[in-house]
C-alpha cells in the first residue's frame, strides 16, 4: 500500500510537524516521509489531494455498544466498525452490555479475536461486576490480560458504592480505569425525560438532575479516598462540569467526556415527542446544554464519545414511554461538533477525538512522524456530511439526523496498512 497526503494540515501537538502543511508519504502502513513536497514516484500510490484537508491521529470512540454477541439484529462487529471508520474513528471501545456480556476473559477474547480482520481496531469494555447485575466483582485482572481496555458496566451505572469502591482500589494494581454512566436509579426511576417544565408541558414523568449530579459527587469522593482513576461519561449539566473541574483542581485522577447530541439537543426539542431523542441521560435544558459546549471550547472535557447506541424499527417506532434510549452516532459525530463549535481549533478536535483519550487509556500514541505505524484520520473542516439511508453503515437508523446536513466531513482512515475513504 502507498498512499500520498498532498499539502495537509498536520493537527497532532505530539508531533514536530505541528500546524504546519505538509506531504505525507505512507508505504506499508508506515510514515515513510514527511515533507514539503513529495513525487508520487509510482503509479501504485493513491493520492489523496483536498485542498483543506487536516490530518491528526486516529480517532477514538471510548462508548459505544456493537450488540455482538446476542443483539446482532441492531448491530454487529462489523456494521459497527464500518460506521466507525466512516465516522473517521481508527479504535472504538465497545460496551460490555451484550448476552452473554463481556464479563470474563472468554467474552474479552470473543471480541479480540473476531475483530482482528475489521478495517479498526475493536477494543472490549470488560464488567466491573459479574452478568453486569452490581453484586460481585468481576475478574478484571484476567479481563485485562486478555485485552480489555477499560472497565465499565456500560450502560447500568454501578449503584452500590462499596462495590465501586472495591472495584476502584481492585484496578490501582495494573493501573486501570473505571467508565462510569453517572445516574443513581433511586432517583426519578420512572421517569423518561428531564426533569423541568418542558417535562410538565409534555406530561411526561422526568428525571432531575440531581440523580445525575449526586452520583457524581459520590463518585468523586471514592475516587479521592482510593487514590485512582474514573473516567465519567455522558456528563448532562452545568453542575456536572462544575464538580469535575473542582475534583481535578484537587488533583484527582478524573476524567470526563460528553456526547455530541448533549450538545446539540435540549429537551425543548422533544416537543414533537420524537423518540429517536430519548436518551440515557435524558437531554437537559437549553442553559445546561449551552455550559456543555462553554466547557468543550473552554477544554473541560476530555473526550467526545458517541454513545451510539443501535436500536431496531419497533424500539423506536412506537409511544413514547415504551421506546427504548439511545441513538446511533458514529458517523455523524465530528460533523455535529464542528458544526456546533467553529471555533476549535484543529490541534482541539485532535485532542478531544484522540490524543486525550490515548493518554487517559494507555493506547498506543499513533503520532505523525516518519517512521511510525500510520493510525491516521483525514477529514475537512468545510466539507458535508449528511447521513441518509443509503450512506447509513449501521444495521440500524434510530437517528434524528438522517438527512440533516452538517458543516465538516471525514474524508477517510489510515489503519492496519489500509486505506478506507468514504466516497
Amino acid at each position: 500500500m502507498r498512499v500520498l497526503l498532498q499539502q495537509v494540515f498536520i493537527a497532532d501537538t505530539h508531533s514536530p510537524y505541528n500546524g504546519q502543511v505538509k506531504d505525507i508519504l505512507i508505504v506499508d502502513g508506515i510514515i515513510a516521509q514527511i515533507a514539503n513536497a513529495i513525487s508520487p514516484a509510482s503509479i501504485d500510490t493513491t493520492v489523496i489531494a483536498a485542498n483543506d484537508a487536516i490530518v491528526s491521529s486516529g480517532w477514538v470512540d471510548i462508548f459505544s455498544h456493537f450488540c455482538d454477541p446476542g443483539f446482532e439484529y441492531r448491530e454487529t462487529l462489523a456494521t459497527g466498525a464500518a460506521a466507525a471508520a466512516a465516522g473517521g474513528f481508527t479504535r472504538v471501545f465497545t460496551l460490555p452490555n451484550t448476552q452473554p456480556g463481556i464479563t470474563s476473559k472468554t467474552q474479552v477474547e470473543y471480541i479480540v479475536e473476531k475483530t482482528k480482520p475489521l478495517p479498526i481496531t475493536i477494543q472490549p469494555l470488560g464488567a466491573v461486576t459479574k452478568l453486569i447485575e452490581g453484586k460481585e466483582l468481576s475478574e478484571m485482572y484476567d479481563m485485562r490480560l486478555s485485552g480489555a481496555v477499560a472497565f465499565s458496566d456500560g450502560l447500568q451505572a454501578i449503584q452500590s458504592s462499596g462495590l465501586l469502591l472495591k472495584a476502584l482500589q481492585y484496578i490501582k494494581a495494573f493501573d486501570g480505569v473505571i467508565i462510569q454512566l453517572p445516574h443513581d436509579k433511586s432517583i426519578g426511576s420512572f421517569g423518561l425525560v428531564n426533569e423541568g417544565i418542558v417535562s410538565t408541558q409534555l406530561g411526561l414523568p422526568g428525571i432531575p438532575a440531581i440523580a445525575e449530579e449526586l452520583m457524581i459527587k459520590r463518585d468523586i469522593d471514592l475516587l479521592e479516598y482510593t487514590g485512582s482513576k474514573l473516567h465519567i461519561t455522558g456528563i448532562t449539566t452545568a453542575n456536572s462540569v462544575a464538580l469535575i473541574a473542582a475534583a481535578k483542581a484537587k488533583g484527582l485522577q478524573l476524567t470526563c467526556s460528553v456526547t455530541p447530541y448533549h450538545l446539540l439537543y435540549c429537551d425543548e426539542d422533544l416537543v414533537d415527542y420524537d423518540t429517536n431523542l430519548k436518551t440515557n441521560p435524558p437531554l437537559r435544558s437549553r442553559a445546561d446544554m449551552m455550559a456543555l459546549r462553554q466547557a468543550v471550547v473552554d477544554g473541560q472535557i476530555d473526550c467526545i464519545a458517541s454513545h451510539h447506541l443501535p436500536q431496531n424499527w419497533d424500539s423506536k417506532t412506537c409511544e413514547f414511554e415504551y421506546a427504548k434510549h439511545g441513538m446511533i452516532g458514529l458517523q455523524t459525530a465530528y460533523a455535529v461538533i464542528n458544526a456546533l463549535l467553529p471555533s476549535l481549533l484543529n490541534e482541539q478536535l485532535a485532542d478531544l477525538f484522540s490524543q486525550n483519550a490515548r493518554n487517559i487509556f494507555g493506547l498506543t500514541k499513533a503520532n505523525i512522524v516518519e517512521g511510525a505505524a500510520a493510525e491516521l484520520t483525514i477529514f475537512s473542516r468545510t466539507g458535508e456530511t449528511m447521513l441518509t439511508k443509503a450512506s447509513n453503515k449501521s444495521k440500524s437508523a434510530n437517528s434524528p439526523l438522517l438527512n440533516t446536513a452538517l458543516k465538516g466531513a471525514v474524508i477517510g482512515i489510515i489503519h492496519k496498512s489500509q486505506l478506507h475513504l468514504n466516497r
